[in-house]
């Protein structure tokens, strides 16, 4: 997946806004404020932060190479995901669907509701 297919993707999300609060290279995706995927455009290959519940995080880093703890992230609830080509499209759509349904689930329930 390109960039600009992960942004399509991520803002088709209900609620979902993107955004640069850090720097001019990190593409940052949110809903009702809170941080669901972050975008390395700078990295080489592209790299992305998904928020993931902490059992699934490790079994998918000991599943798959590309996989690795969060990047400047807290490394039981997110992952790095190198997108070398070595995850699929859907898979990759899946982990980000993940992502949004667990920050989602956090937000409070009024929130939930106008999503």
């Amino acid at each position: 997946m390109d960039a600009e297919a992960i942004r399509q993707y991520c803002l088709q999300k209900p609620a979902a806004t993107e955004g640069f609060p850090f720097d001019s290279d990190t593409l940052v995706f949110k809903v009702a404020g809170k941080m669901f995927a972050l975008l390395a455009l700078d990295a080489h290959p592209l790299r992305m932060n998904v928020k993931c519940d902490p059992e699934r995080a490790i079994a998918l880093r000991e599943e798959h190479a590309s996989v690795l703890p969060g990047y400047h992230m807290n490394k039981a609830s997110w992952n790095t995901l190198v997108l070398d080509g070595s995850l699929n499209r859907k898979w990759v759509e899946a982990e980000i669907d993940h992502s949004y349904d667990e920050v989602v689930k956090t937000l409070p329930k009024k929130t939930r509701e106008t999503l």
